[in-house]
């Protein structure tokens, strides 16, 4: 599947799915879960934890509130047990999790960050070469807009530099 790069914050974005990169109990604390609950202005964080936990790599889904979006998928890279670290393999489980669910629900668009970094500990630019490479390989049903997001300017220029070297692959 083709994906775009864009910087900015998750929570202005306009998609009909936009992820929150989760935790197993899909308690929504700081980071990209913080930006989400924040601009939904709403009971977010209880709807998502009313669902938890969840699997290492499996998805929950709630509803959007103000954000510019129909759904927020819950992508849980990260687990709340052990080291709480997320791998590489719970980083691609809760990426292409989180397509199938888009897809299931119908939806054209996704803003999917680079799952599984900060407090989760993987490094980003490993992190977004996961991330691109089960975008790449996924093959949608719905969605025809995906989008990698990256809040700072230097994540940006590390997702574009990753991008352009898979997009190649």
């Amino acid at each position: 599947m083709k994906f775009a790069t864009v910087q900015g914050d998750i929570a202005r974005q306009r998609a009909d799915a936009l992820v929150n990169a989760a935790g197993t109990s899909v308690r929504m604390g700081s980071g990209v879960a913080g930006a989400l609950r924040r601009g939904a202005n709403g009971p977010i964080n209880d709807e998502a934890t009313s669902k938890g936990p969840i699997d290492l790599g499996a998805v929950a889904v709630t509803g959007a509130y103000d954000l510019d979006a129909e759904y927020v998928i819950h992508a849980a890279a990260m687990p709340h047990y052990g080291d709480g670290r997320a791998t590489a393999d719970s980083i691609r489980d809760a990426t292409v999790n989180a397509l199938e669910m888009a897809d299931d629900l119908g939806c054209e668009s996704i803003v999917v960050p680079v799952l599984g970094t900060g407090a989760a500990g993987f490094s980003f630019e490993a992190g977004a070469r996961t991330v691109f490479e089960a975008i790449r390989d996924y093959e949608p049903d719905a969605v025809t807009d995906c989008r990698v997001i990256a809040y700072s300017a230097d994540e940006y220029d590390t997702l574009e530099r990753i991008a352009e070297r898979v997009r190649s692959t």
